[in-house]
């Protein structure tokens, strides 16, 4: 199975942290008692901006849970689009050619998926398999890749699409002025961004995946997620989560590439989700990695944000597109989020 294609997409609206800090104070202004613990927690998460799938000044009119899933299906399927024409184009392919399509978002829902309409929006095939994924936030990235080689080596001579299309900023709850909330609201931006894997009798250019491996960690259901109520999605986010990766990551990853006859020496380049400057700094910790090592995931969270799962595609394109390793040269790509789960693919350039 070849990686054959990655590519992003973005909203227009990009907005310097400093922009974002400032209206989020307006809209808090009698609800937190010390605006400036906002300043501090804003300027820690290693972001410098993101974009927003709406203006800065329009999400004072999103009242509703409603108004907020119309407002993603329509960017959505814009920012769908978009990723997956550029994918399609780096890899040489037209839109008819794809066997499948796996759909990610955690960030809003529809029925029928935006899979569907990018079907008749796109001309994909009409027998295309469509898979569309929800719940898995963060690892969804990872393990969309992982979902769709297992298609591919089914179906060696088909190629699968991974969508990820991820608008954290129309989750933001206004009247929650839990940490949790106000860090994922400094944290979290909009995107989207697709990968194609081809099976192995087509012919492709790109990293070969060799191996996956998903990791469920029982009873950790509460480390991160959604309470889902009629205002939407409210974040669930546990100080735990750093402390969950150190306790397991090194130990998964060692399983894994003991059972490639590999080990951590073997490992060329680390693609890791981007998470936050505490999950990077535990991720470098737990693998005994030097900073240098997460270079790639700090530039894509100071530039974006975390994009929940398309964060770890955005770092991929990094490498696939501008910093491609040598032939040969192993990598392992992560991620984790809930469940609390871990996914894993090892790739060989």
């Amino acid at each position: 199975m070849t990686i054959s294609g990655v590519a992003s997409a973005f909203p227009r609206h990009y907005y310097k942290q400093s922009e974002i800090a400032a209206a989020l104070k307006r809209n808090w202004r009698n609800k937190i008692e010390k605006p400036e613990v906002l300043d501090r927690l804003l300027s820690r998460v290693g972001v410098d901006g993101r974009f927003l799938a709406l203006p800065l000044e329009a999400y004072d009119s999103v009242s509703t849970w409603g108004q907020a899933n119309d407002a993603w299906i329509e960017a959505a399927e814009e920012l769908g689009e978009q990723a997956l024409c550029r994918a399609l184009t780096r890899a040489g392919l037209a839109p008819e050619e794809l066997g499948a399509i796996f759909f990610t978002s955690v960030t809003g829902i529809a029925s029928p998926s935006i899979d569907a309409r990018l079907v008749n929006r796109m001309g994909l095939s009409r027998n295309i398999r469509r898979i569309p994924i929800f719940g898995l936030g963060c690892v969804a990235g990872a393990a969309g890749i992982s979902r769709a080689s297992d298609y591919v080596r089914a179906y060696p001579d088909q190629v699968a699409a991974l969508l990820s299309v991820e608008l954290c900023s129309l989750t933001w709850q206004r009247d929650d002025t839990s940490l949790a909330n106000l860090i994922s609201s400094g944290l979290f931006g909009d995107g989207a961004a697709a990968v194609l894997i081809s099976g192995s009798e087509r012919k492709a250019k790109g990293p070969k995946v060799i191996a996956t491996r998903s990791t469920f960690y029982p009873a950790t259901e509460d480390v991160m997620g959604w309470d889902i109520s009629e205002k939407g999605f409210k974040i669930v986010l546990s100080p735990e989560v750093p402390k969950v990766i150190e306790r397991h990551l090194a130990n998964d990853v060692d399983q894994f590439l003991a059972d490639q006859s590999l080990s951590r020496g073997d490992i060329g380049s680390w693609i890791m989700h981007t998470g936050g400057p505490k999950v990077l700094e535990a991720t470098a910790a737990a693998l005994e990695l030097p900073q240098a090592a997460l270079d790639a995931s700090w530039r894509c969270l100071r530039k974006v944000g975390n994009l929940s799962s398309a964060s770890v595609l955005l770092v991929l394109e990094e490498f696939v597109n501008r910093r491609r390793p040598a032939a040969g040269t192993y990598s392992v790509l992560a991620a984790m989020g809930p469940g609390f789960c871990s996914e894993l693919v090892l790739l060989r350039w």
